[in-house]
């Protein structure tokens, strides 16, 4: 044991004796003793100050020459560096060990909570009209004015005497609508053959074992209960217009089909659409790629080519065929899924299969555009091709399918000098992935409405109402709609109010730049994905005075219209653009919510109510992107970028953001680790 002894000074030397006993002691106790300063006076006579550094702390001789007690006890030892990593190493280890414990425990002190043993269910009201409803409509079917959880309690019970809304299918668009709706302000009604809501982004990822299925689902009755709505498992056949009547089909339990009608004051329509066979045949030779079926289908199938490719009995030619894959479309549906199989392919086939099918795998993807990835920046298409050349994934381009057979696809493609060349691909596997088309029940209603001409998709105005439809009572949302800009053909209503203030005919009126701007603003209004080529009025004002009178007539007025329709492109059938239209139709539905006691006191019940009370929809495009392989490409609105795992990590993050809740945020996360250590799930059910 180490300790000091300052030695006091000869001014005070009847405390020499005290010193030399200390001295003394502290030689025998083996103390070091070191050289003290000058005494020093605190308010009486000088004494000296003893310090010693042992454990028991610092001890002092009292003024009056008594010695107080000093500590034997030894100094602590100092331990190496290895001892205090370990001493460390351990000493965290024991509160992670005790932290990760505690919260097993609190979990399954959770999990024991949400077991229930004693009986839920209780005596409720049923309403007679819901078990036995009335029969009416053109096809005298039953009619389910009244549905069997109406009065299952009070909120519902007052939610029964709302205005009715019903919500046709469960996708992006609906989702939207029923996650921003005010509660209490309708009786909803969600009808959809399918249970769930599909991210469906994500859905090339769940073909190849990257995701599972289950991550990308959302039960809709837990959606559905934000707004105390009710849902029907069934699907719409045909809808009434005249008596308001939605005609819906279900199978019973005898697996018999019933048909009855469900009364509406509004329905939204957000069924969706199919892919568009551009007059290919052999399509039945397909997969597609839209539904949670359509994936378990492909990756059964893949399996199964990858597990018939390593029999002994199959040949060379054989081998290849089966471990051919085509896929026919460039679009972002077709890119992502020929990354994702590449992947597959490339990263877990060779740990679980002969090597030799790794050297025989092809993955061929027919454009008929001149670059894959048209829609998006030119430089992004140059670098996704170029990333599946690297990879070794055939792009056909200039390409067209004429048919589809179960061992080969039939297309023409471009050579270098124009001229049009018949060629064959082998192949058991090919995904169609080329455009929209309507379903069977948006094509009943169009074959009923004379103003519906288009056959793609329904079209809407604006607001998004129906056109043909009663007013107000029937919108389409999503991949079934197209929003109809033809602004040239509104000319009339825009001239009708300057016309009047001057007494004149709209047909005959004469613009002068400042009653031209009146009218840029009621288009703007109007339509509002015009506003970009409305810009300089100036400009346009100037191009199209054609006599240079310093005002437009009619007829120039017109052209100058009919150049800005020409310009106008249908919106992209996009999960973002039925997100946002499903979000618009939510925020209109409940400012006509807040604004109907008013309407009603003052007995208006008639007119444009969608244009008095809320805006026309304006499309904001929010930027694209695509997986292509360990990269990912964006193009945001001008800003465009690549890269390679970096970006895939971002690309990630987007889609786990856009997750409609935090049970699918946390399947993800799963997923995506659970590939990193164990690799995909190379197994079919």
């Amino acid at each position: 044991m180490q300790a000091s002894v300052r030695n006091p000074t000869s001014a005070s030397g009847r405390l020499l004796p005290i010193y030399q006993n200390i001295h003394a002691f502290a030689s025998s106790s083996r103390l070091s003793v070191l050289p003290l300063p000058p005494l020093r006076r605190q308010g009486g006579p000088f004494h000296p100050l003893i310090s010693t550094s042992l454990a028991s702390g610092p001890r002092k001789i009292s003024p009056h020459g008594t010695l107080r007690s000093i500590s034997t006890k030894p100094l602590p030892v100092q331990r190496g560096p290895a001892f205090r990593f370990f001493y460390r190493f351990f000493a965290y280890s024991g509160a992670f060990v005790l932290v990760a414990g505690g919260l097993v425990v609190a979990f399954f002190i959770y999990d024991a909570t949400t077991y229930r043993e004693d009986l839920t269910y209780t005596d409720i009201p049923v309403s007679t009209e819901a078990l036995y409803p009335r029969r009416g409509g053109p096809k005298n079917l039953p009619i389910a004015e009244v549905l069997v959880d109406d009065d299952d309690c009070e909120e519902n019970s007052r939610q029964k005497r709302k205005p009715k809304l019903v919500v046709l299918g469960s996708g992006w668009g609906s989702v939207a609508l029923l996650k921003m709706l005010n509660p209490e302000q309708y009786h909803v009604t969600v009808v959809s053959p399918a249970n769930y809501f599909l991210f469906t982004p994500m859905l090339p990822s769940a073909t190849v074992g990257t995701l599972e299925l289950r991550s990308l689902v959302e039960p809709i009755r837990r959606i559905v209960q934000r707004v105390r709505g009710h849902f029907l498992r069934a699907e719409a056949v045909d809808v009434e217009l005249a008596e308001k009547l939605l005609e819906v089909s279900q199978v019973d339990a005898s697996g018999e089909k019933k048909h009855f009608y469900l009364p509406y004051d509004k329905l939204v329509i957000g069924v969706g659409s199919t892919s568009n066979p551009h007059g290919v045949k052999g399509l039945e030779n397909c997969h597609f790629l839209k539904t949670v079926e359509d994936a378990r289908s492909i990756r059964n199938r893949i399996l199964h080519n990858l597990e018939a490719a390593c029999l002994p009995t199959t040949s060379d030619e054989e081998r290849r065929r089966l471990l051919s894959f085509v896929i026919s479309g460039g679009g972002p549906t077709g890119v992502e899924f020929a990354a994702e199989l590449f992947d597959l392919l490339n990263e877990d086939l060779g740990r679980c299969f002969p090597k030799i099918l790794r050297n025989e795998v092809s993955v061929h993807v027919v454009q008929s555009r001149g670059h894959i990835l048209n829609t998006y920046d030119e430089a992004l298409s140059k670098y996704a091709e170029a990333k599946f050349a690297h990879d070794q994934v055939e792009v056909l381009t200039n390409s067209r399918v004429k048919e589809v057979l179960p061992d080969k696809i039939i297309f023409s493609q471009k050579d270098q000098n124009g001229e049009t060349v018949t060629k064959e691909l082998p192949h058991n596997f090919c995904l169609w992935s080329t455009g929209v088309a309507q379903t069977e029940f948006c094509k009943r209603i169009s074959d009923k409405i004379d103003t519906q001409t288009n056959r793609h998709a329904l079209e809407t105005d604006t607001h998004l109402r129906l056109n043909g439809a009663p007013l107000g009572s029937v919108y389409c949302i999503g991949d079934c709609s197209t929003v109809q800009n033809n602004v040239a053909d509104h000319l009339i209503h825009f001239l009708r109010g300057i016309a009047h203030e001057k007494g004149k005919d709209p047909e005959t009126i004469d613009l002068t730049f400042k009653e031209w701007r009146e009218v840029a603003l009621r288009v703007k209004k109007r339509f509002p994905q015009a506003s970009d080529h409305l810009r300089r009025l100036d400009r346009l004002f100037e191009q199209y005075d054609k006599d240079k009178s310093g005002k437009l007539d009619f007829g120039e007025l017109h052209e100058l219209l009919r150049q800005i329709d020409s310009k106008l492109t249908s919106l992209p059938a996009t999960a973002q653009r039925a997100h946002q239209q499903g979000q618009y139709l939510a925020r209109k539905f409940n400012k006509l919510a807040q604004a109907a006691p008013g309407m009603a006191a003052n007995q208006i019940d008639y007119g444009d109510m969608d244009a008095a009370i809320y805006k026309a929809f304006e499309y904001k495009h929010m930027g694209s992107l695509a997986y292509v392989g360990n990269a990912a490409i964006f193009d945001f609105g001008g800003m465009s970028f690549s890269g390679g795992l970096l970006a895939v990590y971002l690309w990630r993050s987007i889609y786990f953001a856009q997750s409609v809740s935090f049970r699918t945020r946390v399947l993800l996360a799963m997923d995506w680790s659970k590939r990193a250590l164990f690799g995909r799930d190379l197994m079919n059910f």
